[in-house]
């Protein structure tokens, strides 16, 4: 295991320092609707704040009448198709569609068969990292999270790119599929380097092949003896499609967005998107999700029973039980109401598979969550709130059946999302030309100066 840094800092100086911190930096709630603050840029009613314009993606789970929030089923949109429409067409054909959603997401149409063809060729001839890559930015800096080490290693391609802060659109293009491509090679390197320093286990990497689509090659890469089935890969495909983008609002694109309006370089805006991704409010709440329902099997004696299920949801609510946070991760959404697409189509494509593998119970269970939860908030918190299963209820447990470790949950959905993130990173580029600048108000008193003598201890 790699030597951890032991900061200067003592613990006592760290809690002084804290005490100081304290006394101003804490801002009152009031203050907030004194000024009339959109906190985390959400209106009163929980919508987000206008920022800008999209052709990229839509996110519907509501309208509004009379001005009033009214609930309806959820919809997904890329380019104006709807997700359900490009999953079915792709498990009616039997095909796979991750590199068909690239397209779409980058270019705004279909891909032709031809076209389809050309950019399966450019991703397989992308995936391979530079010389010594591997070597020298991964296997020498192990590190306890997969997401911080693809943050690292993006950030290192700039080092290695010949024409890194070129922002025209050719050049961010290039980039951009580059970055794609290599995302699963970076993924699988760094849990294998993981594997090795934290778990004492064989590390294994295996060669690059190119016939096969994005979904084939990360189930090839993270497997030991690099066997799969269609069925496996095609449900992993699925996820891919769906984690592929969610709208210019969401925290992770908005980032990116945000750092590409600076007029910075395509390997900085696309780190942004892998540290706001990584937060257990965004893309890690799928492993939360994950620990939820370990804790919840393990704490009642039948997890398919709806009446122990919801016990425990009570306890969750009122902060007596999972990580006191009183949260149920996987349900509710900032958009969703009635249903999370993405979360509907996950769980009628993985439940023929879940039951093969003998996940049965584990998908029951998921199903009493998804179920209860609405009925258990209303009776503790007191509010009728219409609420669905978002689509980290049901990923988590879709990888588990496909044998992939929790330490890659959130690493896949960052591999799916770059995919967005570029798209919109190219589409700030070609409409956006302002730089992001929300305002602050202050609220600090205006203070007189003292000299450093005359300060009291």
């Amino acid at each position: 295991m790699p030597t951890s840094y032991i900061s200067p800092i003592s613990m006592d100086a760290l809690s002084s320092l804290c005490s100081e911190l304290d006394k101003n930096n804490s801002i009152k709630r009031t203050d907030f609707e004194k000024y009339h603050v959109k906190r985390g840029l959400r209106n009163e009613d929980g919508t987000g704040v206008m920022a800008g314009l999209t052709r990229v993606c839509s996110v519907e789970g509501y309208y509004i009448l009379d001005g009033e929030r009214i609930p309806k089923e959820g919809k997904l949109s890329y380019r104006g198709y709807d997700i359900n429409d490009i999953v079915n067409g792709c498990i009616k054909d039997n095909r796979y569609g991750y590199e068909e959603v690239v397209w779409l997401l980058l270019f705004g149409e279909l891909p032709t068969e031809s076209q389809l063809i050309s950019l399966r060729e450019v991703i397989a001839e992308c995936r391979a990292l530079p010389d010594e890559f591997i070597e020298d930015m991964i296997m020498k800096h192990a590190s306890k999270d997969i997401m911080n080490k693809m943050a690292r290693c993006v950030m290192a391609l700039y080092s290695f790119d010949e024409n890194p802060d070129d922002t025209s659109i050719p050049n961010v293009l290039r980039q951009s599929l580059q970055l794609i491509a290599q995302m699963p090679t970076i993924m699988n390197s760094a849990y294998q380097v993981k594997r090795r320093a934290f778990y004492n286990k064989t590390m294994f990497l295996h060669p690059i092949r190119k016939e096969q689509t994005t979904a084939e090659y990360i189930l090839n890469q993270i497997r030991a003896d690099k066997k799969f089935t269609q069925e496996e890969a095609h449900l992993l495909d699925i996820c891919l499609m769906l984690h592929a983008d969610h709208g210019g609002g969401n925290n992770s694109t908005f980032s990116t967005r945000v750092l590409t309006s600076s007029g910075t370089d395509t390997y900085s805006a696309i780190t942004a998107g892998f540290g706001s991704l990584k937060g257990p409010r965004h893309g890690g709440a799928n492993l939360r999700v994950a620990k939820q329902m370990d804790e919840l099997m393990e704490c009642v004696s039948d997890s398919t029973d709806p009446a122990q299920v919801k016990d425990y949801l009570v306890k969750i609510l009122k902060g007596e039980a999972g990580d006191g946070s009183g949260l149920i991760y996987g349900m509710g959404h900032a958009v969703y109401t009635k249903s999370d697409p993405r979360a509907v189509i996950l769980k009628k494509n993985a439940k023929k598979l879940a039951y093969e593998k003998g996940y049965e119970k584990e998908f029951k269970t998921l199903e009493n969550i998804e179920l209860l939860t609405p009925q258990v908030f209303a009776e503790v918190k007191g509010v009728d709130k219409v609420m669905c299963a978002n689509v980290d209820l049901y990923s988590g447990l879709v990888y588990k059946v496909l044998g992939i470790p929790q330490d890659l949950y959130t690493p896949l959905f960052a591999t799916a999302r770059i995919a967005g993130w570029c798209a919109h990173r190219l589409e700030e580029l070609t409409s956006g030309g302002k730089i992001m600048r929300p305002a602050y108000k202050s609220v600090s008193k205006s203070k007189t100066f003292v000299e450093l003598g005359d300060r009291n201890a």
